[in-house]
């Protein structure tokens, strides 16, 4: 019913033609001071809105569909995550709009927006210390310094403790795959489960072997042969995602002789921690990987 109601209002608006909701004339500053109106265009970004004590006017699907936090009965839907209703967003009088840097669709909508008088931020989150500098800033705009400390700081201390731990054992070897319906990937240390790996003393051969990056080989990976090989899956649909792996690598006899495959260290991670953004639990995403690598 939200997928319809969002994407019922988005032809409404766009059919009707609304026009422009110019801003008033404050700095930037004090417009992110006290938004009145605020669309954050991935339900990642937005769940670290709130957790900053925030409050959301408008969302896109993917907040509903993709992650796990309650969004508010008054909040609407905007359109598909890689396709928010600029139209919409002016015509409501939004005044604040939080975006991802690495999305085209979104950092082409910034003139738009800006020339509209709407306040608009880009942001990346890969790693915990991003997740810290966003949550920073927007506790800063909500001036909830408390929550700063209750889901920054305090999860950063487990964090600390589980990286350090990590540190007293010998580095073993990793390959970090993403499997989506269409295709299987080696990735690296700028994905957010390859940068908890990082930091917990791995050594991701996708990382010493970019080869691996570009052209994904089950001899590559036999040559290198990895103690852990951990997985995570994109898209809606797991199964299929699941599907493509095996059709592309698990299927393969050779597959079964690798170290990590014999020795029952071959991991499909949870969605939801290590492909999204663990946000609140990151301190839980980082204590579950330290268990399966160093079992504590």
């Amino acid at each position: 019913m939200k997928r319809i109601i969002c994407l019922m209002l988005t032809v409404v608006l766009v059919l009707t033609g609304c026009s422009a909701n110019k801003a008033d004339s404050s700095s930037e500053a004090a417009k992110a001071s006290e938004p009145q109106k605020v669309a954050a265009c991935t339900g990642s970004l937005a769940e670290i809105w709130l957790l900053a004590g925030g409050k959301l006017s408008y969302v896109t699907q993917d907040a509903y569909d993709e992650h796990q936090f309650e969004v508010a009965d008054d909040v609407v839907c905007i359109g598909e995550m890689k396709s928010p209703s600029v139209e919409m967003m002016i015509s409501e009088g939004v005044d604040f709009v939080i975006m991802s840097s690495k999305i085209a669709e979104h950092t082409k909508l910034k003139d738009t927006l800006t020339n509209a008088g709407i306040d608009v931020r880009y942001y990346s989150v890969e790693s915990f210390d991003d997740y810290l500098g966003v949550l920073k800033e927007f506790t800063e705009i909500t001036g909830r310094d408390d929550l700063y400390e209750q889901n920054g700081t305090n999860i950063k201390a487990t964090v600390d403790k589980v990286v350090s731990d990590a540190k007293e054992h010998e580095s073993p070897t990793v390959l970090l795959l993403r499997a989506s319906s269409q295709k299987v990937h080696a990735k690296g240390a700028d994905t957010t489960a390859g940068a908890m790996l990082k930091d917990l003393n791995c050594t991701n051969i996708a990382d010493t072997d970019e080869s691996l990056l570009d052209n994904l080989s089950l001899e590559e990976i036999i040559k290198d042969d990895p103690d852990f090989i951990f997985v995570t899956t994109m898209g809606k649909d797991e199964d299929k995602a699941i599907q493509t792996l095996n059709d592309t690598l698990t299927s393969s006899p050779a597959w079964s002789e690798l170290d990590a495959v014999k020795n029952g260290r071959f991991y499909i991670l949870p969605k939801a921690l290590y492909h999204y953004k663990p946000n609140a639990k990151w301190g839980e995403a980082y204590e579950n990987l330290a268990e399966i690598l160093y079992g504590e």
